[in-house]
């Protein structure tokens, strides 16, 4: 007796694959996230530009490009010494971290951001606290995805155009298809990257925390914050570091869910770890002064949220916006006064 194909695991998985895109919501998320963050982060260093990445900076384009031929990289921004060409850069960078977020053209910006997040990063990668590279990988995986079809411009100009009319050309009824099995595969492996770098992430921090022995002893927070470069607040951090017996618990839980997380995507504990993780990296943020790479991991960790959950967070969002905006009263119609006298008739009529 032969067996149905439609139970054969590969072709199971490949129909999983190619036939519908997953977490859409949860896609446009991180478009957001990241369009967001990154131009926050070109808009705070305006200022220092040309010192982290300009011609101005210590670490010279002669020297960005000799590092570039030992690792292979690739940067707009050594195409060229001159300043023009610099600030030319910045402000495309600029506005494609805008239009990103915004979801405009959103396949073509998307590889145009990638492009502009890495060409940002090689240029100065010794100068950088481990955030952008983060947003680097993920800029090069967003690309692949169909981050645009939700909460984006492009998803409302969809909603807005009429059907085409006419006839439709042979090869378009057929290319049409693969084009899209073929968009849903790429994005859906691109979704699957990202939860899979994040995984990594996650499950080589804690087991290499494991391997420490302040972190064993429950003491690496201590040291952390005594830390000069990482004390932007240094009455915060003293108050922090005056409840030992809480900073040796932090210790513990921070290496216990960064191990265990991988293995909790698959159950409803999964949220309970983000969470701690949430709360994890806010406090780096203020603790530290790491923001950018807080926010791009908090950023990272929406990729487990199910599109259900957002679908339901959004309505719940824009019902409290609308019950915020003030309604201006309709006023009603003046009713017709009782002692009117009725009109008079012509004689005659």
């Amino acid at each position: 007796m032969t067996a149905d194909p439609r139970h054969d695991p590969v072709t199971r998985a490949f129909a999983f694959l190619t036939e519908r895109a997953v977490s859409l919501r949860a896609a446009a998320l991180l478009r957001i996230g990241y369009g967001l963050l990154y131009l926050t982060f070109l808009l705070r260093e305006f200022p220092h530009r040309d010192e982290i990445w300009g011609p101005g900076s210590p670490w010279t384009p002669e020297l960005a490009r000799e590092l570039q031929a030992q690792n292979g990289e690739f940067t707009l921004l050594t195409l060229s010494d001159s300043s023009t060409w610099f600030e030319a850069c910045y402000v495309l960078a600029l506005v494609t971290s805008a239009l990103f977020a915004l979801g405009w053209h959103t396949r073509a910006v998307s590889v145009l951001f990638a492009l502009v997040v890495t060409s940002f990063h090689s240029r100065a990668v010794l100068m950088t606290d481990g955030g952008d590279n983060l947003i680097a990988l993920m800029a090069v995986y967003l690309a692949l995805t169909a981050c645009g079809r939700r909460w984006s411009l492009d998803s409302r100009r969809a909603r807005s155009a009429r059907p085409a009319s006419g006839p439709v050309h042979p090869w378009r009824r057929y290319a049409e298809p693969v084009r899209s099995r073929v968009a849903v595969l790429l994005h859906n492996c691109g979704m699957f990257v990202i939860a899979a770098q994040v995984c990594i992430l996650y499950g080589s921090a804690g087991l290499s925390k494991v391997q420490g022995s302040l972190w064993r002893d429950g003491t690496a927070l201590h040291y952390a914050l005594h830390l000069d470069l990482f004390r932007p607040w240094p009455a915060l951090s003293a108050q922090a570091d005056s409840h030992p017996l809480l900073l040796t618990a932090v210790c513990y839980l921070t290496v216990v869910v960064q191990v265990a997380f991988p293995f909790t995507l698959f159950s409803k504990v999964k949220y309970t770890a983000l969470a701690v993780l949430l709360g994890m990296h806010l406090g780096i943020a203020l603790l530290l002064g790491l923001p950018l790479f807080s926010f791009a991991m908090i950023t990272a960790d929406a990729v487990f949220l199910p599109d259900a959950l957002l679908l339901r967070l959004g309505r719940a969002a824009q019902a409290s916006v609308r019950r915020a905006t003030p309604r201006t009263p309709i006023p009603a119609p003046t009713p017709p006064a009782l002692n009117t006298p009725a009109p008079r008739i012509p004689e005659g009529h």
